[in-house]
């Protein structure tokens, strides 16, 4: 990362206003209206002292006042209006990046957000990005940037009418400007630097807090609490240390900035004092040249202060831009091929190898199937053996890196990631649902279905009795993952989910692990149903629940060792039978080698 801010990067933030030039134009008018009303109430002081109080004429005094009283009716005005406008800006802004941003991560493939430590940094950290750093990129284009530019304005118009009152006096002043912009280009490189180091620290809060309220279980029943709180801790003091350094440098910014601009301030009325003392220069223009001056040093601070939160949003801003300039690794072609109607549910492996990013152990080695329409296929074999990596790589989560999957013939690279996922149904070993009520939870399956066809897909699934069960029915709220439910109610569920969606292609990811007896039976039986007249890959590590599949396949680091029927496999496969007598027992599987 540089130092220097990306100029297509400031261009990129300056588009998005774009849609909101009209309310853009019209701040700057109130930001003009603003800074000069305030330029001239410096003319108004020195009407007030030479040609009212000095002069002893009450009438001119009057007039002037009213003057400067209908000029600050304006600046009241203006101000407020552009108080309004710039923070509505800001905030408009800040909305329009979180739903870009939010927009481009549902596009992204699984794999960007499973890493903690690579170019996404994971989910905690990728949140964090949504929420504080759009925040600060809110108050920069919604505070510091309109007062950036109304002191800057207000900046050049003192430095003018100073000119044009004393030329000489004014060069005492215009003295102290380099002296304070050398200070900012020096410490404002530093701001920048810590600014993005802090901004990572806040990041790295949100993602551990996160980790550790999600498994708040886990933690507690291991009485990690403690180690928690430690760790934890040690972040938030990494954290504030570089908040402490960040904030140090930029107080030597303003700091610096003020004694160099009120020192040339100081020599400044020593001088005038002189002049008016000699008559050269009267009482009512050193005081607006007074006033002047003051209104250049207050114009210098603030800038001073004001570059230390540009260079702080400068570095929100690269990370944000860099989630939006992330192009998804998985995405349609230029002109995908269309699913053919009605789809027949024929998969084929064609020497499909993957490793995992990271990793140096392909999931999949030359790996070649073929899966015909409706044909129920149970995937067994041992952890890490490549089952789970055949249901990614079918949703195109991934790609593979040699050979090709099709669907009905055709290769899923030349499909639309959608239209493909929308042919497909999965229910994984520990379904995921949101918050929200059942029945918002259902219709992920088919946002339209109505409530007759949620009601019929729950009864299928064996859910319908323990959703009426609940205290509102389908329109109880779940909570966050749906905790308050068993095992096998979250699994049910998810199966009438599956079935509102009407999946040609069913992929289930031991879906009745981890159960009781009564949950898998009711579990099995929604299952069946859903399996019927549909294409199906089973993965099961209890074989109980796949030995009447029509074809078990027995993989085994990334390969296909063995394929068969129950029974023909006890015979021929030594790893299958090896899994059977782990689960079954020796002298107990005679029993279950019936066919279907």
């Amino acid at each position: 990362m540089t130092d220097r801010p990306d100029p297509r990067m400031l261009l990129r933030l300056l588009s998005l206003l774009a849609p909101y030039r009209g309310r853009v134009a019209l701040a700057a008018l109130a930001l003009l209206a603003a800074a000069g009303s305030v330029l001239l109430l410096g003319q108004g002081l020195r009407l007030v002292i030479d040609q009212g109080f000095l002069a002893r004429d009450l009438r001119q005094l009057n007039q002037v006042l009213l003057g400067m009283l209908a000029v600050v009716a304006v600046l009241a005005m203006a101000s407020a209006l552009r108080y309004y406008l710039v923070t509505w800006i800001g905030e408009r802004l800040a909305a329009d990046l979180r739903r870009r941003v939010f927009d481009r991560l549902l596009d992204l493939e699984p794999g960007f957000f499973e890493s903690s430590r690579g170019e996404g940094g994971g989910a905690g950290e990728i949140s964090s990005r949504l929420t504080a750093d759009t925040s600060v990129l809110q108050s920069l284009f919604g505070s510091s940037i309109s007062l950036a530019l109304r002191n800057l304005l207000m900046l050049t118009g003192a430095v003018v009418l100073m000119l044009v009152t004393q030329p000489w006096l004014s060069a005492i002043v215009l003295l102290g400007i380099p002296a304070t912009v050398l200070p900012i280009l020096w410490f404002g490189r530093r701001v920048r630097r810590l600014s993005r180091t802090s901004q990572d620290r806040v990041a790295e809060l949100g993602r551990y807090a996160g980790e550790a309220l999600s498994g708040i279980r886990t933690v507690q029943a291991f009485n990690h609490e403690q180690r928690d709180r430690q760790a934890y801790g040690a972040r938030v003091e990494e954290a504030f240390a570089t908040a402490v350094a960040r904030t140090r440098q930029r107080a030597w910014l303003t700091g610096g900035a003020l004694l160099a601009v009120f020192a040339a301030v100081g020599v400044m009325l020593w001088q005038g004092g002189q002049a008016v003392l000699a008559g050269s220069m009267t009482a009512g223009e050193l005081s607006a040249f007074v006033f002047y001056a003051v209104l250049a040093a207050g114009a210098v601070a603030t800038l001073a202060e004001v570059a230390g939160d540009v260079q702080r949003a400068a570095g929100a801003a690269e990370r944000l831009l860099e989630l939006l300039e992330t192009r998804p690794a998985i995405h349609a072609p230029a002109y995908p091929t269309p699913l053919p109607a009605p789809l027949r549910g024929e998969l084929r492996f064609e020497g499909v190898s993957f490793t995992y990013p990271g990793r140096q152990t392909p999931a999949l080695a030359s790996f070649d199937l073929d899966i015909a329409p409706g044909e129920r296929v149970a995937l067994v074999g041992p952890s890490g053996a490549g089952k789970s990596t055949l249901l990614t790589l079918l949703l195109r989560f991934h790609d593979p890196d040699h050979g090709r999957l099709c669907l009905d013939g055709i290769d899923l690279r030349e499909l639309d990631p959608h239209a493909l996922r929308a042919s497909l149904g999965l229910v994984a070993q520990e379904p995921v649902l949101f918050s929200g009520s059942v029945a918002d939870n259902l219709r992920f399956g088919r946002g339209e279905a109505d409530r007759d066809a949620l009601r019929q897909a729950a009864r299928d699934a064996n859910a319908l009795d323990f959703i009426e069960a609940l205290p509102q029915g389908l329109d109880t709220p779940l909570g966050p993952g749906g905790v308050q439910l068993s095992g096998g109610q979250r699994q049910r569920l998810a199966i009438a989910r599956a079935l509102l969606k009407e999946p040609r292609v069913l992929l289930l990811d031991e879906a009745t692990s981890a159960l009781d007896a009564e949950s898998e039976r009711l579990v099995q039986q929604a299952l069946d149903r859903l399996m019927a007249e549909r294409t199906s890959l089973v993965i099961a590590h209890r074989l109980a629940t796949v030995v009447a599949a029509d074809r078990l396949l027995v993989m085994d680091e990334g390969r296909l060792v063995a394929a068969g029927r129950h029974a023909e496999l006890l015979e021929t496969s030594p790893l299958y039978r090896h899994l059977a007598e782990l689960q079954f027992g020796r002298h107990a599987l005679p029993s279950v080698t019936g066919e279907r």
